[in-house]
C-alpha cells in the first residue's frame, strides 16, 4: 500500500511539471532525467538490477511521457505496463481474510497434548486422544498429529527411548571431576586450589588451598571429600582427573577403596575434563580476576563466599537456569532487595515480605 502511494505521488508530481505551455520542454527534461537515472542504474553492475524506487520512477514517468518517447526507458513497454498493473493491484490489496478450516489447538489442550506425548513416548495419537477424553478435553487425532509435527515430535515408535540429552544426564549422575587452578598473590606467590565438581548437578566442593600441594596434602583432601560425600543417595561411581603429578597413587587409592573408579584423561586433552575447566574460567572471570589477594586465608575465605553464591544462588544454563542446590519455593510477592557479596562484586536479588 505504501509503495502504491509513493507511485501515485511521483506520478502526480510529474504531471504537474509537464503541464502548461512548456509541455514539450518539460517532457524533454523528464526524458533527460530518465536517461541520467539509467546511467546510474547501469553503474551498479552488468545485470542492471532495478530496485523498487527505480520501478516507481519508471512506471510513473511512463504515464506522463508519450509513447514516442518511451525509447528512453531501459526496459520494454510491456514491462512498464506490467509494473503499472502490479502497482494498481497492490493499491486494492487488503489484509487476507481469516483462514478457513478447523482452528489450531491451543491453550490448555495443547499443553496437555505435549505433556502426554513427552512423558509417554510409546503413546500414539489415538492413545493420547483417549486419555484427553478422560480428562474432559475433546480433540481429534488429526489435530494431535498436526500439533506434534509442528513441535518436532515424531510418531510414537520413533519417540521411544531416551534422547541424547536424557541419556547423558542419567550417565552424569554419580560422576565427579577434579582439578587444580592457580591464584597469584600480590607478592607474586602462586597458590594452588583443589576442587571437585559434580557433573550431574554442577555443585562445586572446595577441597583446599596450598602453596605446596604435596602428595600427603592432596591425599588428605581426598579423604575429607569421601567423608563429606558418605551416605549420599546416589553414590559416586567415577572420578575423572588429568595426569597432573600432584595426583599420586595414594590419592587414587582413597577413592578406589570407596568403590570409585578413577579415570585419567588423555595427555594434553583439557576438553576431556570440560566441566572442571569451565568452572576454572568462570571463577576467574566472575571473581578472582577482579580482586587482589595477599595469602591463603584470604583466598580460602573468598572462594567459600563465592561458592555459596555459585551453588545456592547463581542460575546455570546447563540446569535450565536453576541452581545446583535446589531451594524451597520462592515468594512472588514483596519488595525486591539486593544482597551484596564480596564487597559488592556480586549481587543477589531476593524478595522480602511487604
Amino acid at each position: 500500500m505504501l509503495l502504491s502511494l509513493v507511485y501515485f505521488a511521483v506520478r502526480r508530481l510529474l504531471r504537474l511539471l509537464s503541464g502548461g505551455d512548456e509541455r514539450d520542454d518539460l517532457a524533454r527534461e523528464i526524458e533527460i532525467l530518465l536517461l541520467r537515472h539509467q546511467l546510474r542504474v547501469l553503474a551498479r553492475g552488468r545485470r542492471m538490477p532495478l530496485r523498487r524506487r527505480d520501478r516507481v520512477l519508471l512506471a510513473a514517468a511512463s504515464g506522463v511521457l508519450g509513447r514516442d518517447r518511451w525509447r528512453s526507458f531501459p526496459v520494454s513497454a510491456q514491462t512498464l505496463l506490467h509494473w503499472h498493473r502490479e502497482l494498481v493491484r497492490r493499491k486494492w490489496t487488503y489484509r487476507p481474510r481469516r483462514r478457513a478450516g478447523r482452528p489450531r489447538v491451543g491453550g490448555e489442550a495443547a499443553t496437555l497434548i505435549l505433556r502426554l506425548a513427552k512423558e509417554n513416548p510409546r503413546w500414539g495419537y489415538r492413545r493420547i486422544q483417549g486419555e484427553l477424553r478422560k480428562l474432559g478435553v475433546t480433540v481429534s487425532a488429526t489435530a494431535i498429529r498436526s500439533l506434534l509435527q509442528r513441535r518436532g515430535l515424531t510418531p510414537a515408535p520413533r519417540r521411544e527411548g531416551p534422547s541424547w540429552k536424557e541419556f547423558l544426564a542419567s550417565q552424569a549422575s554419580g560422576i565427579l571431576a577434579c582439578d587444580f587452578f592457580t591464584v597469584e598473590t600480590v607478592w607474586l606467590r602462586t597458590l594452588y586450589v583443589l576442587f571437585f565438581i559434580e557433573l550431574s548437578t554442577g555443585r562445586v566442593h572446595l577441597a583446599g588451598v596450598s602453596a605446596h600441594p604435596r602428595s600427603a596434602w592432596v591425599t588428605q583432601q581426598a579423604r575429607n571429600l569421601c567423608f563429606e560425600l558418605d551416605g549420599r543417595e546416589t553414590p559416586v561411581r567415577f572420578l575423572t582427573r588429568d595426569r597432573d603429578a600432584k595426583f599420586s597413587g595414594p590419592f587414587d587409592e582413597v577413592f578406589q577403596t570407596e568403590g570409585v573408579r578413577v579415570i585419567r584423561t588423555p595427555i594434553r586433552s583439557p576438553k576431556a575434563n570440560a566441566f572442571a575447566e569451565r568452572f576454572v574460567k568462570t571463577v576467574h572471570r566472575e571473581c578472582l580476576d577482579h580482586l587482589l589477594v595477599f595469602g591463603q586465608r584470604q583466598v580460602r575465605s573468598i572462594l567459600r563466599e563465592y561458592l555459596r553464591h555459585y551453588n545456592d544462588e547463581r542460575p546455570h544454563r546447563g540446569l535450565s537456569l536453576e541452581t545446583p542446590e535446589p531451594g524451597g519455593p520462592r515468594s512472588r510477592d514483596g519488595v525486591v532487595v539486593r544482597v551484596d557479596r564480596l564487597g559488592g562484586l556480586i549481587h543477589e536479588y531476593h524478595r522480602t515480605a511487604a
